[in-house]
């Protein structure tokens, strides 16, 4: 889905239609303290990691678990991906094989994770969790779940977006947030605020291009959570940005839209471009025709958050 206009709007009428939805709000909140409530969750055998956010949408939690990964390895630590593999057909657990599965078997997060490491999709989190350790891993890396109270967490780290702020602050589906940001920071053993720095923050990450093409005129979509700010990176990495389509969070794209896209592309004079993620999503006859940004998570103390990962797996 995308997100509701009255999110970040401060109008009368999103002020009227939060209103109605606060309701709605309050039964959401209830039926997730009671599922925390009757919840006893699994321990695993190994560390886990759980990267997550207090809002519904992206705000960069798995370029920052490819991140983590990234240390880890250094360190000499293995450490498998766990995610739910959202849009996929498969329950799990599964490991992902790129070679064998594609986006609508274990969905675009997990083949993008799978680049740079074991990536095992669960929708049950403690079976997730029970095959990495069968099959050698020696720390988990949650991809999301930092509300998922079936798997017990060993080190929670909680991603803040820089435009969390510009949200009604409210409760789904009054506003974007699944939880009130209040309890989440409270729940978490890290804080890190992605792009502008923030208050009360441990670190400050922030994603730009890393291998990226040449700048050049370009048609951007993306069906990512905020596929704005996907766009603000390409016209800050030098790129003429001549048509700007978003589309719903893990959007399935269909023929016709993308013959939209080629056909623009072709009026303009400009390559098609889109996220990592929805390059995941795309059919393999049209690859060879878009462009991709890709993108690393950077952080400001990289030895501090070294140094807390590794007390976790010691």
């Amino acid at each position: 889905m995308g997100e509701p206009w009255f999110w970040r709007s401060r109008s009368l009428a999103a002020r009227a239609a939060r209103s109605a939805l606060i309701p709605a709000a309050l039964v959401y909140q209830a039926s997730q303290r009671l599922r925390w409530s009757f919840t006893s969750p699994y321990r695993a055998e190994i560390p886990v990691i759980c990267i997550g956010n207090a809002t519904l949408g992206g705000v960069g939690k798995t370029p920052f678990a490819i991140l983590v990964s990234t240390m880890l390895r250094e360190q000499g630590v293995k450490a498998h991906f766990l995610t739910r593999g959202y849009g996929g057909a498969l329950a799990g657990p599964v490991l992902t094989d790129p070679d064998r599965h594609d986006a609508d078997d274990v969905g675009d997060e997990a083949l993008l994770l799978a680049r740079h490491g074991p990536a095992i999709v669960s929708r049950d989190r403690p079976a997730g969790a029970k095959l990495a350790a069968q099959i050698g891993a020696q720390a988990i890396i949650m991809d999301d779940g930092f509300q998922n109270p079936t798997l017990a967490k060993d080190f929670s780290i909680l991603l803040t977006g820089a435009g969390d702020e510009d949200s009604n602050g409210a409760l789904f589906p009054a506003g974007p947030y699944r939880e009130a940001i209040e309890s989440a920071k409270a729940r978490a053993d890290l804080v890190v605020s992605i792009g502008a720095e923030k208050a009360g923050a441990d670190y400050n990450a922030w994603l730009e291009p890393h291998d990226a093409p040449p700048p050049q005129r370009v048609i951007a979509f993306a069906g990512i959570g905020r596929p704005e700010k996907f766009f603000d990176t390409l016209s800050g990495a030098g790129f003429d940005v001549a048509g700007r389509i978003g589309f719903p969070d893990h959007h399935r794209f269909s023929a016709a839209e993308l013959s939209v896209l080629t056909k623009q592309a072709a009026r303009e004079n400009a390559r098609l471009i889109c996220t990592e993620k929805d390059f995941m999503r795309l059919p393999e006859v049209i690859r060879a025709d878009v462009l991709t940004l890709p993108v690393a998570m950077r952080i400001n103390d990289p030895d501090g958050l070294k140094q807390r990962l590794m007390s976790v797996i010691n």
